[in-house]
């Protein structure tokens, strides 16, 4: 093969890669309340991550986590579920995905879900629905804190970057911030 063709090629490919990334669509993510959150969420629930696997569904490359429920704090769930996100590791393929978490077997998180088409859930605002619980060695005592907490998004009102989000909240407080909001959405009947 010649330098002039293997040039040729070059530019072919890369002609056809910015074809197909113009044609792609791009996901923007709107910052969510915990209340917003609760009112969006079927299915809020305290898990343990029990395993990841990942594979190929219509295209695209998923992370499939299984997880243990523990505590359901608002709707109904089996006790054990499948969170599908985008992204993943299949052979010598990465597919990285912004905002997406990824949940290591053994850690404890709350999560807010909604149920997907295929039958098992995604996060709602993927990182934003993703709180990591953690135990203080020391007093034994949880807080969780959400992924998104020391992401700072620009605010237009404030004219200035802000960071938003849980961090080290008792989980007791937050589970009752979670109620509150949840009974503020069905007028106090829960």
């Amino acid at each position: 093969m010649t330098i002039r063709s293997r040039c040729i090629r070059f530019i072919l490919a890369c002609a056809a890669l910015v074809l197909a990334m113009s044609a792609t669509s791009a996901t923007t993510l709107l910052r969510m309340s915990v209340a917003r959150m609760s009112e969006t969420a079927q299915l809020i629930v305290r898990a343990r991550c029990l395993a990841n696997s990942v594979g190929w569904d219509a295209g695209e490359i998923w992370t499939f986590t299984s997880f243990e429920v523990r505590e359901v704090w608002s709707g109904s769930s089996p006790a054990r579920i499948t969170v599908r996100l985008l992204g993943g590791r299949v052979g010598n393929l990465t597919s990285s995905v912004s905002g997406v978490p990824r949940f290591r077997p053994g850690e404890e998180v709350v999560l807010f879900l909604e149920p997907t088409r295929r039958g098992d859930f995604s996060v709602v605002g993927w990182e934003q629905g993703t709180f990591r619980i953690r135990r203080d060695p020391r007093t034994s005592e949880e807080s969780v804190t959400q992924d998104t907490a020391s992401f700072a998004t620009f605010d237009p009102a404030a004219r200035r970057f802000e960071t938003i989000g849980v961090r080290q909240m008792p989980i007791d407080l937050f589970h009752a911030r979670v109620d509150a909001a949840l009974g503020a959405r069905t007028g106090g009947k829960l």
